[in-house]
Parts: structure tokens; C-alpha cells; sequence
């Protein structure tokens, strides 16, 4: 019998040890935030940043009311990059070319946009350009990102 309890403890000991060791899920936080953004004569307004990661990758999803569409936008038409500060310095871009379907006079949302992060990064966004059938909007930041930069 002292043999079998000491077996389990073994084995519950090698368990503990497996669990202990299992991968991570990457966690951004946080997961949605806000900023403002002047986009000239396309206008200015809020828009609102959802983030998640897995490993490196990394995916913002942005919908803005700075930029509305002045047109029904089919789907997957809009080509965007968003430009964030690390930690106030370099810059680390987002691309893509995914977006729902916008009416005409509807705000434009666009996303994934696809990055690479690094553990530890803590970025900002500083500015956004959209292309929607070869005209290119140009937005900066107006605000800080709140509730504050997205830690990977």
C-alpha cells in the first residue's frame, strides 16, 4: 500500500508540474480604447481601437466617425494603416484591407489590422490613413489613448 501512495504523490507532483508548464495565452490590456483623430477636410471625430493578440500577431480592429463614407463601400474595399507610438518613440504599424460593407453616411471601420508585437509593447495610436477608391484620408491624433496605450 505505502507503494501506491507513494506512486500517486508522484504522479500528482509530475501533473502539477505539467500544468505549471502549459503555454500562456497572450493577453493585451487593454482590450478596447478611444482617441480622436483630425482627418482635414474628411472631418474629425472619435474612434474606438479593439486589440487582441496571440503570440506576435497582433489584430486592432478601429471604427471612426472622423471619416464617414461618402458612398455605399462594399466589403473588403478599404485599405488602412495605423501607426502607433512604443512607449512614445518608434512607430509600429497595422495594416489591412478588411472592412464590412458601409453605407453611405456611415461611419468607416476597417479591421483586422494585422501587426507584430513584442512582450512588453506598449503602443499608442498616432495616425490612421484610409484609402477608399483611391482616395486617401489622413488622420492624427488629436487625444491621448484612453484608457491608456495597449500593453502586449
Amino acid at each position: 500500500m505505502r507503494h501506491g501512495i507513494r506512486r500517486l504523490g508522484f504522479c500528482s507532483a509530475l501533473a502539477a508540474g505539467t500544468l505549471a508548464l502549459a503555454p500562456t495565452a497572450e493577453a493585451v490590456t487593454p482590450t478596447t480604447a478611444t482617441i480622436n483623430f483630425d482627418c482635414g477636410v474628411y472631418g474629425s471625430g472619435s474612434a474606438t481601437l479593439t486589440a487582441t493578440q496571440s503570440g506576435t500577431a497582433a489584430t486592432i480592429n478601429l471604427s471612426t466617425s472622423a471619416i464617414k463614407a461618402p458612398i455605399s463601400v462594399g466589403a473588403n474595399s478599404v485599405t488602412s494603416t495605423l501607426t502607433l507610438t512604443n512607449k512614445g518613440s518608434g512607430a509600429v504599424t497595422f495594416t489591412g484591407n478588411s472592412n464590412p460593407a458601409i453605407p453611405a453616411g456611415s461611419p468607416v471601420s476597417t479591421g483586422p489590422l494585422k501587426g507584430t508585437v513584442a512582450a512588453g509593447d506598449s503602443l499608442a495610436a498616432k495616425s490612421l490613413k484610409v484609402v477608399v477608391f483611391g482616395i486617401t484620408a489622413t488622420c492624427n491624433a488629436t487625444s491621448a489613448q484612453a484608457p491608456g496605450p495597449f500593453v502586449f
